[in-house]
């Protein structure tokens, strides 16, 4: 006789595997990668530092380094075939959708380079498999972008790190330092947050010794969901909905009442401040301007009105309020947010995948059945 458990809702604290990758401790603030405070690492080391310490377990010295950028840096180049049917991807659709086309040129890349199962290839050529993914998203994801916009998609730089080398392809202009060293600050703060949604997809899918590519997409699909990674340009809509200081209190109140969710606030583990908005609201501060005068003003009138509203709720603005404000900062179009977003976390869901697919056992979790009871005669 089977024992059911009764989980709660979104499998909440629910333990489901252990992992060597990092942890969230919502209750304190804090998360890591591996030993290392994860925001610690965004002030201090590269994106390609900290994809090196996913990967391998451990930063690189000097040597290890420039032998990981060596390696990734050709990995950035469009395969010919994919790079073919990148127009017809970026015009499809009355509206621009970046992931979807994320996702149908990484399933064609998987295609034209013989991406096979997990489970069917060694170590060795699984951790190839995920750097020529995670390498290549940031061009197909600029190229896209351009596309659309009727630009020429620009060639990744060798001379340029991740980065600096978005920003460019985004563009077409080489980024300034400042500028540079705010999207790398987000991007290495954004590159793994524990089992959220789209983690979790991707782990669920290499259990099956799928390939890399599907683990991928099915983890692209959950974080496209506007409760996940889909958030950040809702976030600065809200800004310019409010307008001015004076409508900041009445625009809180009245999307409360309505039961509307106010995107860029509240979180689904920290019962704290994001350490990931603090870090963004420096960098915000530290650039300056209009828009960050009027984010700071709005972020303290909404926790405080919240704070009045929902009492013991702990609503705090999360990573996607300030990392609006950062992007547009840099000069990201707004379509470009959860893509450029994307263009890290990719790597911390092939960190997972790589992971996974050292478990031999597939995830197969149960429901609770709660319809009509069976046996019911077919009539």
């Amino acid at each position: 006789m089977s024992t059911t458990i009764n989980v709660p809702p979104g499998l909440r604290n629910v333990v489901v595997t252990e992992t060597t990758l990092g942890d969230v401790r919502g209750d304190e603030g804090f998360y890591h990668y591996r030993e290392y405070s994860a925001i610690d690492l965004a002030k201090s080391k590269t994106l390609e530092d900290v994809w090196y310490l996913l990967f391998e377990g451990h930063l690189p010295t000097p040597a290890e380094r420039d032998r990981f950028v060596a390696e990734l840096t050709p990995l950035r180049a469009l395969p010919e075939e994919v790079a073919a049917v990148l127009p017809a991807i970026a015009a499809a659709g009355t509206a621009f959708n970046p992931l979807a086309g994320l996702r149908t040129a990484l399933s064609l890349l998987a295609a034209v380079r013989g991406l096979r199962p997990l489970w069917d290839l060694d170590p060795v050529q699984r951790k190839a498999d995920a750097m020529l993914v995670c390498a290549v998203t940031p061009t197909i994801l600029a190229a896209l972008y351009r596309l659309r916009e009727s630009q020429e998609p620009l060639s990744p730089r060798a001379d340029l790190p991740a980065a600096a080398n978005w920003l460019y392809m985004v563009t077409g202009v080489e980024p300034t330092a400042v500028q540079s060293t705010a999207i790398e600050h987000y991007l290495v703060s954004t590159v793994d947050h524990g089992f959220n949604a789209s983690t979790f997809t991707a782990r669920v899918i290499a259990s099956s010794g799928a390939d890399v590519v599907s683990a991928v997409a099915g983890a692209i699909g959950a974080f496209s969901g506007p409760l996940h990674g889909g958030a950040p340009d809702r976030a600065l809509a809200s800004l310019d909905e409010i307008g001015t200081p004076d409508r900041i209190d009445a625009w809180v109140r009245a999307k409360v009442e309505a039961g509307d969710r106010i995107m860029g606030f509240g979180h689904a583990v920290y019962r704290t401040e994001d350490p990931r908005s603090l870090m963004l609201r420096d960098i915000a501060r530290g650039i300056g301007g209009e828009l960050v005068d009027f984010a700071t003003t709005v972020e303290q009138r909404i926790v405080d009105v919240l704070a009045e509203l929902k009492p013991g709720r702990n609503l705090y603005a999360n990573v996607e309020f300030y990392a609006g404000v950062v992007m547009e900062l840099c000069g990201i179009p707004r379509p470009l947010f959860t893509p450029t977003f994307a263009t890290s976390r990719i790597i911390g869901w092939s960190a997972n995948i790589l992971e996974q697919s050292t478990d031999p056992k597939i995830i197969r979790p149960i429901a609770t059945y709660v319809g009509p009871q069976p046996p019911v005669p077919v009539s």
